[in-house]
């Protein structure tokens, strides 16, 4: 799964809570579910969807793998991935999503979306990548997608911040593509950010 490097533009004046809104809303009329898995971010995302009023229909729960044994360990990560790559890569991103749908599923029924975040927030490099690099990924039971890198330019708790926002928006696209609903877009806001931007497997 190749990626390309993707430029930072602010999406608009939305709020984190606008965007987690739409999400929960989108969920629920869909009558699907969402489990997450962290790295950076570190319960950022689950954060910022379980403030929203009813977020407890939709969201089934997650898993901060902040330490890199703890994603091959609870999310199943490869190895050898991790051994070729580092963690801060977008196959890692996917499979971290696709290691919380299976962690968040109980009672025969399965969680229906995912989502992963990985990359450094700073303000040292890791694995070669300076701080700003993040990977996003979302998986579906139709297949997955991923995004990255994105160069967040800020402090660490900037980075974080904008990552928070930009997982939880990549869940918005693809959710309002599948039900028709019309949300904005990056591209948008920034049509130049819709080329070379997503690399992924399926159509979630």
């Amino acid at each position: 799964m190749g990626s390309s490097s993707v430029p930072y533009i602010p999406r608009s004046t939305e709020t984190v809570l606008d965007i987690a809104s739409d999400v929960v809303n989108l969920l629920r009329s869909a009558g699907e579910t969402v489990g997450i898995a962290e790295s950076l971010t570190a319960g950022g995302v689950m954060a910022a969807l379980t403030s929203v009023p009813g977020a407890s229909a939709v969201f089934r729960g997650g898993i901060v793998s902040y330490a890199t044994p703890l994603k091959q360990l609870l999310l199943y990560v490869d190895a050898e991935l991790i051994a070729r790559e580092g963690v801060i890569h977008a196959d890692v991103a996917v499979q971290m999503a696709e290691g919380a749908r299976r962690a968040t599923t109980f009672d025969s029924t399965p969680t229906t979306w995912g989502i992963g975040t990985t990359g450094v927030a700073g303000p040292a490099a890791q694995d070669g990548k300076p701080a700003g690099t993040v990977f996003i990924g979302v998986v579906s039971p139709e297949g997955s997608q991923s995004w990255g890198p994105f160069n967040f330019p800020g402090t660490r708790e900037q980075i974080r911040e904008a990552t928070v926002a930009e997982a939880l928006s990549r869940l918005r696209d693809a959710l309002s593509a599948r039900s028709g609903c019309y949300t904005a877009k990056a591209t948008d806001l920034a049509p130049e950010l819709g080329r070379g931007y997503m690399s992924g497997e399926g159509d979630p």
